[in-house]
């Protein structure tokens, strides 16, 4: 037995609405092609499914029972059909992305916020891992995609540079160097310092600025992360130096920030692997990504998401390389 689906979902379609008349117009057809259908259905299936009387068709008990299973089953291809215009619109799947901590924490969880807002349907995962490891990851196509601190020294990716920020001066509000707008390296001469770690890019431009105001700093604690240099100024153990970027989330009224000089630019880039195509979701996140921080390129300014600008309309499509 072959069953027409479009007589199916004209019969569905009668059950639910309770009339030809409403049928038709549920499904922008005329009348008679309605109960033309219908009679259709019923010689392929052998028996009446509707007793006619006065004008009005009346479900048997077959066809009641019929209905249920035709019911579930155009549920399924209902959702087969939505399925494909998800797919077609990079709408629906899967994306694994890694982020330095700090910058997963701040910045990337309201992007992805924001892309889930417009993509419901997409699964994402997020992994926090240091720059290093988190290339690799990227490199090795352990996720999808990921963010990174520049420069990136790898031959096995690509990146685009999406946002930089500025550096800056942590402390408590009654340090007497609150007061300034900005401080430079000659400010902190013989003032207690909290730097993140050795062997980072920033670390050696910020020596080279000391150097440069023959300077000498008075390096009291090392970390390795913004949250723990940030709540060690907030004890009271020193003038914290870092990025202002992803300092912001963690100001109090415990806490100000100053601008330092030099003004040691920190950029950071997507990245994603040279070994194989991105996905069709992964380059859907891309596009979203360079379109979000273009439009939000201050971080500092995200006190609310109502704050943040994102497109009224969706993104249109990447093109596919042939």
């Amino acid at each position: 037995m072959s069953l027409s689906l479009k007589n199916l979902q004209c019969f569905r379609a009668v059950i639910d609405t309770g009339s030809v008349t409403a049928a038709a117009s549920s499904l922008s057809i005329t009348q008679p092609a309605v109960s033309r259908m219908l009679r259709q259905l019923e010689a392929d299936i052998g028996f009446e499914l509707f007793m006619r009387t006065k004008g009005r068709l009346l479900p048997t008990d077959a066809a009641l029972a019929l209905f249920a299973e035709v019911d579930v089953a155009l549920q399924s291809i209902d959702r087969v059909s939505q399925l494909a215009v998800n797919l077609k619109n990079h709408d629906y799947g899967e994306l694994s992305i890694v982020s330095p901590p700090s910058f997963a924490e701040r910045v990337v969880t309201r992007l992805i916020a924001e892309f889930v807002r417009h993509h419901p349907n997409v699964r994402i995962s997020l992994d926090s891992r240091n720059i290093d490891t988190a290339l690799d990851m990227v490199a090795l196509r352990a996720v999808d995609c990921g963010f990174a601190r520049l420069p990136v020294d790898h031959s096995d990716l690509e990146f685009e540079t999406l946002i930089s920020s500025g550096t800056v001066c942590v402390m408590k509000p009654d340090h007497p160097l609150s007061q300034r707008r900005r401080i430079t390296a000659a400010h902190l001469k013989g003032q207690p310092l909290i730097l993140l770690g050795r062997g980072r890019a920033s670390r050696s431009v910020l020596n080279e600025g000391f150097d440069a105001a023959h300077v000498r700093p008075q390096i009291r604690i090392e970390t390795h992360t913004v949250s723990a240099a940030c709540a060690l100024a907030r004890l009271g153990a020193g003038i914290a130096i870092v990025n202002g970027m992803l300092a912001a989330q963690y100001l109090e009224s415990d806490l100000v920030m100053r601008d330092f000089s030099p003004n040691i630019r920190h950029d950071y880039a997507l990245v994603a692997s040279t070994k194989a195509p991105m996905t069709r979701i992964g380059k859907r996140f891309w596009d979203f990504s360079r379109t979000f921080f273009r439009d939000n390129p201050n971080p500092d300014d995200w006190v609310a998401t109502s704050r943040l600008r994102t497109p009224e309309t969706p993104f249109a499509p990447p093109q596919e390389t042939p």
